[in-house]
């Protein structure tokens, strides 16, 4: 059997909670086509840049996102590597998931067929 992804628990609980908001997670769609300032960010959504930068801390506080400095301005990236131990998780899981529901399957079909033999 296969063990569970070595990962943060408190680092997934902020990835779960960051992505839990649908602007934050169309902030993360955003961002995987590129980098962009908050302001930028706040003409892209109905919001204030005050709301927007409210969700981009939430974002970078479970480093999805993060701020560099390029000139005068601040341009926010997305960070990989939090998404991706996610994604691992989620996979073992839904993997252990299947693999259960194929046994309890597995048996519901030979009790059934062990009912119809009596």
């Amino acid at each position: 059997m296969q063990t569970a992804p070595r990962t943060n628990p408190d680092q997934l609980n902020h990835v779960f909670g960051a992505l839990s908001d649908p602007t934050r997670r169309a902030i993360v769609a955003r961002l995987s086509k590129g980098s962009a300032t908050i302001a930028t960010l706040a003409t892209e959504f109905p919001m204030s840049l005050p709301a927007v930068s409210k969700h981009v801390r939430v974002l970078e506080r479970a480093g999805i996102a993060r701020r560099e400095k390029k000139g005068r301005e601040f341009h926010l990236r997305l960070e990989p590597d939090p998404l991706e131990q996610a994604e691992e998780w989620i996979a073992f899981y839904r993997h252990f998931w299947s693999t259960q529901l194929d046994a309890l399957e597995d048996f519901l079909k030979s009790t059934k067929r062990k009912a119809r033999n009596k």
